[in-house]
């Protein structure tokens, strides 16, 4: 592992959890689509978000978050790319979440937020002997 690869994961929980919750606002209104078929259910659904750029902008780039990703695994460790991404996913979707007014966070979420910081600097530092800069 190198530092590349730490900054690649960094890069890849930046990207998806940075456009969770704008997918998540881009998306309102998509229950409103009613079809009595659900195939055309699916397909108007399908229309209606991909046709909002509030909705389309955000997940090309949460997609590319995932082309990263898949490149970061293909060089990384797999106990080390997965549980790190995700987490460094849930930190921030939680601080995008609090900067876009969706929520606020309580005690307990800066808990979480502080276990999280320690369970992926345990998982690096645990590979810390393999890391070359």
């Amino acid at each position: 592992m190198n530092i590349y690869n730490i900054l690649s994961l960094v890069l890849v929980g930046l990207i998806w959890g940075g456009t969770n919750p704008l997918i998540k606002r881009g998306s309102e209104g998509v229950s409103r689509v009613q079809k009595s078929n659900f195939l055309l259910q699916i397909l108007f659904e399908f229309y209606y978000l991909w046709s909002r750029l509030s909705y389309a902008i955000p997940m090309i780039i949460n997609l590319s978050g995932s082309i990263v990703f898949f490149y970061t695994l293909s060089q990384t460790d797999i106990s080390l790319v997965v549980p790190i991404s995700n987490s460094l996913t849930f930190l921030f979707t939680s601080v995008t979440g609090l900067l876009l007014g969706e929520q606020t966070l309580h005690f307990r979420s800066y808990i979480g937020m502080l276990f999280v910081l320690i369970g992926v600097t345990i998982c690096v530092s645990s590979k810390l002997d393999e890391i070359k800069f």
